[in-house]
């Protein structure tokens, strides 16, 4: 009878940006992390100009890591998410930088590193879904990325591609008036065909398509109320302002309705007497094609991923793991029907 073979200990990958975080300080809390939990010495990969992420976060799950930190921005954080997506392997959210939108979604602590550092060896695993486009260029080339927040086509990447990344990193999200401001100098509307879930195709003139796996922007501002990251479908807004009155209507409806009125049961029970504008339109749905007349700029989670013709994006339900704190698991953040739907 042979002897029974011990299997080799666990070992997490640090998948990390060495611009944007402290290494060292970081190596520390890794270590020490590890050590307590008994598992073997990290592996680090740094993300690079060329590859911000995938190849790395692709290359620690081959070696066969248990879990997955990225400790970087938002940019990180995506480019990891599709390296490891589809896998069994875990992502552990180290945010810094500006938006970290996947973490505040998810309502995980910032800037305690730490903390988060330890979620990586004694957290839970949540799956949340995944958001894969495929993009076609003016060239006819393709490409296919992940993401995890939020594509847009339109007014919105274009404010990120004109955003200075140098004001960026010295003032934060505010750096964003500077880059809205170059955007609405120009011609802003955008003539595309829209298609969703296979239906009709429509002809539609938008300034921003945006499609959502969750629904919070930089700034805390709460665009789409019904988003969760765990429902399998995407929550899609289209901006049609006309004119002036057009942005006060899509600022009053976003800044007021849905950032202040939808918080709480009685501003949601008041909404729901309240007629949509038509400067915002909301849809749903699993996939969603568009063809744009010209080319025009496209985003994922806040980077700017150039200029593309069409886009098809489509829903991997459940295609993310994330670890997070234990004791958070029975506080997750829901949708508003969700909500509505426990109370029953």
């Amino acid at each position: 009878m042979s002897a029974a073979v011990d299997s080799p200990p666990r070992f997490a990958a640090v998948v990390f940006n060495p611009v944007k975080v402290d290494e060292d300080r970081l190596r520390a809390a890794v270590e020490r992390e590890a050590a307590d939990a008994g598992w073997a010495e990290s592996r680090w990969y740094p993300t690079t100009v060329e590859d911000p992420g995938t190849g790395q976060a692709k290359q620690a799950a081959a070696d066969g890591a248990a879990v997955v930190l990225a400790a970087g921005g938002d940019g990180t954080i995506r480019a990891v998410a599709e390296g490891i997506g589809d896998t069994d392997v875990p992502i552990t959210l180290l945010p810094s930088g500006t938006g970290n939108l996947l973490a505040r979604n998810l309502r995980l602590s910032l800037d305690r590193l730490e903390e988060s550092v330890s979620t990586a060896f004694t957290g839970v695993d949540r799956r949340i879904d995944l958001g894969v486009v495929e993009l076609r260029r003016e060239d006819g080339s393709k490409d296919t990325h992940a993401f995890v927040v939020m594509a847009g086509i339109g007014i919105d990447a274009a404010m990120i591609a004109n955003t200075d990344p140098k004001l960026k990193a010295r003032v934060g999200w505010l750096a964003y008036v500077q880059g809205i401001a170059r955007a609405l100098r120009g011609e802003n509307t955008v003539r595309m065909r829209f298609q969703l879930d296979g239906g009709e195709p429509r002809s539609v003139r938008v300034n921003s398509v945006l499609i959502g796996n969750c629904g919070t922007l930089t700034g805390n501002i709460l665009l789409l109320p019904e988003a969760a990251v765990d429902d399998g479908i995407f929550d899609i807004v289209a901006l049609r302002p006309d004119g002036l009155f057009g942005w006060i209507q899509i600022l009053w409806k976003v800044l007021w309705e849905n950032g202040v009125m939808r918080r709480s049961e009685v501003g949601r029970k008041i909404l729901s007497y309240t007629k949509e504008v038509r400067t915002l339109r909301y849809l749903k749905g699993e996939e969603v094609v568009f063809r744009t007349e010209t080319p025009q700029q496209f985003q994922l989670d806040g980077d700017t991923m150039g200029e593309v013709v069409a886009v098809r994006a489509r829903v991997h339900p459940g295609g993310l793991a994330v670890r997070i704190p234990a004791t958070e698991q029975d506080r997750l953040p829901h949708s508003e029907e969700e909500r509505e739907a426990q109370k029953v």
